[in-house]
Order: structure tokens, then sequence, then C-alpha cells
């Protein structure tokens, strides 16, 4: 039984490896060519976030409503959509869905930053008052990919 439950373990185990090893992406670490959900556009930020898809068109809102917790990076640990666009005076605002355990909502810039929460239906607002890029992430869970970005236009 020892034997087995061995053997099985090392063959999960190898088919991880393999997995990680294989091709299928054109995204490499010097930039690469991507494709139409590759991070390029955000150098890179998203190279290792398992949701980001692209950059989803909410400008002309007054509010948009990103979630915390969608179903990403192993569970419950991405931001729904992972990247926004809208325009300038537009207010963002986080919804914990209480999925993932503990988030916080952290701008890489140091311009916004969130309590911690783990209850669904909390939330975080930031009004986005200048254009530019925005990147943002979950300070728990960063390393596992948990960031996003708003990038705001005229």
């Amino acid at each position: 039984m020892e034997r087995r439950a061995f053997l099985t373990t090392l063959a999960v185990g190898t088919v991880g490896v393999a997995g990680c090893l294989g091709g299928g992406s054109a995204q490499s670490s010097s930039g690469g060519s991507g494709d139409s959900g590759s991070s390029s556009e955000y150098d890179g930020w998203f190279d290792n976030v398992s949701n980001y898809d692209g950059t989803v068109d909410r400008t002309g809102q007054d509010e948009v409503t990103v979630k915390v917790g969608t179903q990403a990076n192993g569970g419950g640990n991405g931001f729904g959509p992972a990247a926004v666009e809208v325009t300038a005076g537009t207010t963002v605002v986080w919804k914990w869905t209480g999925a993932g355990g503990t988030h916080n909502v952290v701008a890489e810039d140091g311009s916004f930053q969130s309590d911690y929460a783990t209850k669904q239906g909390a939330t975080f607002e930031h009004t986005f008052a200048e254009t530019g890029t925005y990147t943002y992430y979950c300070k728990p869970h960063l390393g596992m990919g948990m960031k996003g970005a708003v990038r705001v236009v005229e």
C-alpha cells in the first residue's frame, strides 16, 4: 500500500512538472509576442495571473464594481475583472465575495490601500481622478498572482 501511494504521488508530481515545462504560450520573460490575453500591455504585470484575459471597457460609468475573491490562481484568489478601463472621475468599488480567505487591495504605487477583509459584501472604494494605469494586488496572495489594474482615460 505504501508503494502504491508513493507511485501515485510520483506520477502526480511528474505531470505537474511536465505541465510547468511545456510550451503553449508565446509569452516569454523577455517580452515575447503574447496574444490577446497577454499582459504585455501592462509590462508583464499579469504574467502569473490565471484570470487575466484583456481589459474590460467600463468607460462612461460613474461607478464600477470589481469583485474580490473570484475563482482564479488556484482558488478564490482573483479580482474580477482583473483589468478594467474607466473614465477619469469614476469610482471603483471592490466588493468581497467571501471566497479565498482574507484579502486586501493595495496600489503598487501606494496611492490607495484597503483594510483586510474576509466577509462577503465588504467593500472598499477609490475615485480615480487622474488618467494613467494603476496596478494593484492582494498582499496575502500576491505570490499566487492576485493582481489587478485600472486604466483611467479622459
